[in-house]
């Protein structure tokens, strides 16, 4: 199956099984969330869903549901208390342990913040992002403080890894974050303790938040090659 029509066929299936009426949901970044916010419109304007209010991870995320006409609000909004019932979420890489390297698209800040707050949190993705080691190939995302820069180079390499700051493809200069942060991508060459790395990683000062996504996952929908959606 072609891998934009797999993609529309996982966030289909995703909000068919686990979305449903009066719930608070966050909605992650990338090609698929684009996908989910277009089954979610499709569902409210059926009315075969009601009173969804959204939390996007992204301002690319925000702008798709704001078209669509699902309502969004803010994390920070008194009306929702910090609380989501639900967040679905893409991935970089997932492993046995459902622990998860994310960022590739750099909302990992807020896609970590939402997954935190939420009751449950979903990811979707192709059978592509299943790994038995994380970081053996994928690099793992970490958000930083411009000022900081150098001082957090030297502490990840003292970690082990080889930090590579990320650069723009159509402008010149540094990738920053919504909140004006740059990203490094560090190469670890497989990560033995991913929630450790996580902790050491976030204890750096100058570090905003890392890749490494050690909270529990509720659910995962996986679509194989083969057009085959499972919902773990």
């Amino acid at each position: 199956m072609d891998i934009s029509e797999l993609k529309k066929q996982i966030a289909y299936k995703a909000v068919d099984t686990l979305v449903h009426d009066n719930m608070k949901l966050g909605l992650g970044t990338g090609s698929t969330a684009v996908w989910i916010a277009h089954r979610i419109g499709e569902l409210l304007t059926a009315k075969k869903l009601n009173n969804i209010i959204a939390v996007p991870t992204s301002l690319q995320t925000q702008l798709e549901c704001e078209a669509i006409g699902i309502p969004v609000r803010s994390l920070r909004d008194p009306f929702l208390q910090g609380k989501l019932d639900l967040t679905i979420d893409g991935a970089d890489e997932i492993d046995s342990r459902r622990r998860l390297i994310k960022g590739g698209g750099g909302a990992l800040l807020r896609e970590k913040i939402c997954a935190y707050a939420s009751q449950a949190f979903a990811i979707v993705a192709d059978e592509s992002k299943l790994v038995s080691t994380l970081g053996a190939v994928f690099a793992v995302p970490v958000e930083v403080i411009p000022e900081a820069l150098y001082i957090v180079r030297k502490k990840i390499e003292k970690l082990g890894g080889k930090p590579l700051l990320r650069m723009g493809q159509k402008i010149a200069g540094p990738v920053l974050t919504e909140h004006g942060h740059m990203i490094l991508d560090v190469a670890f060459g497989g990560i033995d303790d991913p929630r450790a790395l996580e902790g050491n990683l976030k204890s750096i000062p100058g570090v905003v938040e890392s890749g490494i996504f050690t909270c529990p996952v509720t659910c995962i929908v996986i679509g194989r090659t083969s057009g085959e959606i499972e919902v773990l």
